[in-house]
């Protein structure tokens, strides 16, 4: 009888398979390429030098006059380079949106919601403003009102805002930075345009490319943000550090917190209900562009970085590129909350009390100084001269809070800009659904 072996004899195949894992096992083990290391954000870069200029100001507090003459000295530079740049940017990239939407209607469409939508929210801004304020006052300090002296600018009127829209030469609102007059141009240069259809295609061509290279001058500039942001803040930390904790710190806790109350109710509640985004998404993606205003205290200045960031949003360019250079001029709503605070503040220093029918004033005068003052240099001191006026109260009284107004500027343009942006956002959306319902 034959005993058969129970060990299988493998096949050829499986005889190579099991000598390739042998090899295998005794191949030493490859060394996994490094991964690439992740580089700071720019939003990151900005807060490292915030931080930094901030310690750095503490720091020099004794030495203010070395951060005011030198480090100063670069901010502006940083400063300068970024106003170079704004005119050109907003007025081809406003040429070219209205270009890309190729009908005038679509235009007066997204203008009139946009101011709708900035009169609606400074007035808002506003009675939060007073509302905090009627909270705070029992716990504001009382500044002694003698030898106060305060020269207000002239505020201009009606018929003169409605001339200043409309320029009388091509180079100087460029060469003078005016918002206004700059759309306003950008405007009827992008009719012309469109109107003259096959002739003016080689001009869209032209227009996009210059805008194209506005974009990248844009870009490198941004770049240097974060030096920028360190050398503008440690100056303005280094001057007004003591003052902060000093006797006007309960008007200032009570600004920024009508501030903060501002963006998370009203800003938060118009980007979720109209724009259809998370208010988590927004201020994520809003976070560099307000890390900036709040260092430069300069809602042109970061316009740039603004568009930038409303279009990672989801705004497009054609909407943004009008309505954020718009807002930068014209939508005040921290200037508006600004306004309430300071209103109730220099009234109680003068022993006055302000009726509803004054606070209504307040919110009007407020709301419509925001258009009034467009394009004014210094626009948050001439509004509030604007309201005590209109409530009978002394404009003296600015000389309260003037000394330490770079500190609320600050806060005050970190909410203008955040509002331009959800501005953005909701038009955006609401253009497209329009788009989708013609289809």
């Amino acid at each position: 009888m034959v005993h058969q072996n129970d060990t299988q004899i493998p096949t050829p195949a499986e005889a190579i398979e099991e000598a390739n894992e042998v090899l295998e096992k005794m191949e030493p083990e490859k060394e996994k390429p490094a991964k690439p290391k992740r580089k700071l954000s720019l939003a990151e870069k900005i807060l490292i030098a915030m931080l930094l200029a901030i310690l750095a100001g503490l720091l020099l507090q004794s030495h203010a006059d070395i951060a005011e003459n030198y480090i100063a000295t670069f901010g502006t530079i940083f400063l300068n380079l970024i106003r170079f740049i704004i005119a050109p940017i907003v007025l081809f990239s406003i040429i070219a949106g209205v270009l890309s939407l190729s009908d005038i209607r679509k235009i007066g469409m997204i203008g009139g919601t946009t101011l709708v939508y900035y009169l609606c929210t400074t007035a808002l801004a506003t009675i939060i403003g007073l509302f905090f304020a009627s909270l705070f006052q029992p716990h504001f300090p009382v500044l002694s009102t003698s030898n106060l002296s305060y020269e207000a600018a002239e505020s201009p009127s009606v018929m003169d805002t409605i001339v200043s829209i409309f320029p009388s030469n091509f180079l100087t609102p460029i060469t003078e930075a005016n918002m206004l007059q700059v759309i306003v141009m950008a405007l009827i240069l992008g009719f012309a345009i469109i109107l003259l259809e096959e002739k003016g295609k080689p001009a869209v061509r032209a227009v996009n490319l210059c805008n194209d290279i506005f974009m990248k001058a844009m870009e490198m500039i941004l770049a240097l943000s974060p030096i920028g942001v360190f050398c503008l803040l440690c100056p303005v930390i280094a001057e007004n550090g003591a003052q902060i904790l000093g006797s006007l710190a309960m008007v200032l806790l009570c600004a920024y917190l009508a501030y903060l109350a501002h963006m998370l109710l009203v800003y938060s509640g118009a980007v979720r209900a109209l724009g259809g985004m998370s208010p988590s998404k927004f201020f994520r993606g809003m976070f560099p562009a307000m890390l900036f205003a709040f260092s430069s205290a300069s809602s042109v200045g970061t316009l740039p970085i603004n568009m930038e960031c409303t279009q990672k949003l989801g705004a497009s360019r054609e909407v943004s590129s009008f309505v954020l250079p718009l807002g930068a001029t014209i939508n005040m709503d921290g200037t508006a909350i600004y306004q309430g605070v300071c209103t109730v503040f220099i009234a109680a220093c003068y022993g006055i009390t302000l009726t509803p029918q004054q606070m209504v004033t307040v919110v009007l005068t407020a709301t419509l100084a925001s258009i009034g003052t467009a394009g004014v240099p210094g626009a948050g001191p001439i509004m509030l001269a604007m309201v005590l006026q209109s409530v009978g109260l002394p404009v003296d009284g600015i000389a309260l809070v003037f000394g330490i107004d770079r500190i609320f500027d600050m806060g005050r343009t970190t909410v203008n800009i955040t509002g331009d942006a959800s501005c953005a956002v909701i038009v955006s959306r609401l253009q497209r659904r329009h788009q989708a319902r013609k289809k």
